[in-house]
């Protein structure tokens, strides 16, 4: 695929769920400015994401996060070599917002607009410079694990995604936040339950196992979600709390190690195994998963901890692996609320970048 030129720093926009996101980088992916500002206030009320209120927060706050990162990074919008927001998936009015103000921008500066799918961004998280020297090289897998996602996913090139599995019912994600919920831990449930169980026996409580041992690299979570709620009400101390907390970190990990050894095997040829994601973020997981990366002779890619979870770096980087490709997209593009990786392409939708 032939190389084009990007003439300036790539503004990336990030509006799809709770987390409002802008950042400035270089071509080459350098970071030259990044802000998120989370919307934990505004939603701990209600216990999980209001759309609505999601929304009006990034209509709200975006064009401001916009304007500090390229003030931190001495960027004037002429400066600019092409606008990237997240266009799908996620929540349709968050999206809306972000796709907007960035086609706008685009608009008002006569820049390329990419709009870029959230997967997509943490797909490629792993070929970032700085994350991994000279970036991973295709193919590898990719583990995306979050409260909306969990799929094994073989990354062959731009816009070349092939699902190898995926969960039958909760996302892993969801199965952390739900089952903190069950134990009295605060939202977002994930980070509770790990800090939980960091003072736990993971071996005192038997739990479910899903999936494990069986042929293929699909994902069931809602039976040990199950477990837990059956063992909640036989909780007398906090000890028996932080005690099945680890049990059931325990468990996913196992669960995943053993997924994703499958998935590498109907990948052969994998240069890496990269995990992404808000649970990529879990310590247990990630030593579950490095273990196995490293029995197959591969190495575990996580990103750092504050780009597993939303983030505007993913997105801007999405976005200039695709105007190198000379991919952009036109103006009336629509942001899509569902929008599989396997939907992807690297043809041109739109005019070609300059």
């Amino acid at each position: 695929m032939q190389s084009a030129p990007i003439r300036g720093p790539v503004l990336g926009l990030e509006a799809s769920c709770d987390e409002t996101a802008a950042a400035i980088l270089a071509p080459d992916g350098t970071i030259l400015a990044e802000a998120v500002r989370s919307q934990l206030a505004e939603h701990t009320p209600f216990g999980g994401v209001v759309p609505e209120i999601a929304a009006r927060a990034h209509l709200a706050h975006l064009p401001a996060l916009a304007a500090q990162v390229m003030g931190q990074a001495g960027v004037a919008p002429a400066d600019l070599g092409g606008i990237a927001a997240t266009a799908g998936p996620g929540l349709i009015g968050g999206l809306i917002v972000g796709a907007s103000f960035g086609k706008g921008m685009a608009i008002a500066h006569g820049l390329p607009f990419v709009a870029v799918n959230h997967l997509e961004g943490h797909a490629l998280t792993a070929r970032l410079p700085g994350v991994v020297e000279g970036g991973v090289e295709f193919p590898y897998l990719l583990l995306l694990l979050s409260g909306g996602h969990c799929q094994c996913v073989a990354v062959e090139g731009l816009g070349r995604y092939r699902r190898l599995g995926s969960t039958l019912d909760d996302a892993v994600g969801e199965a952390f936040d739900k089952s903190a919920k069950l134990m009295g831990l605060p939202w977002p449930g994930g980070p509770a339950l790990e800090k939980l169980a960091a003072s736990g026996d993971p071996m005192r409580y038997p739990l479910p196992r899903p999936m494990l041992g069986r042929p293929g690299c699909d994902f069931s979570f809602s039976g040990l979600k199950t477990a837990v709620a059956q063992m909640v009400p036989k909780l007398e101390t906090e000890q028996d709390r932080a005690d099945l907390a680890a049990a059931f970190q325990r468990v996913v990990a196992a669960v995943l190690a053993d997924r994703a050894r499958n998935a590498l095997a109907m990948l052969p040829g994998a240069t890496a195994m990269v995990v992404a994601g808000g649970v990529a973020a879990n310590q247990g997981v990630r030593a579950a998963l490095s273990a196995e990366a490293a029995r197959a002779g591969l190495p575990l890619v996580a990103p750092p901890i504050r780009l597993c979870t939303d983030n505007a770096v993913m997105i801007a980087w999405a976005g200039i692996e695709r105007l190198r490709a000379g991919l952009t997209e036109p103006l009336d593009f629509a942001p899509r609320p569902r929008w599989p990786l396997a939907e992807l392409s690297a043809e041109p939708t739109g005019e070609r970048a300059a």
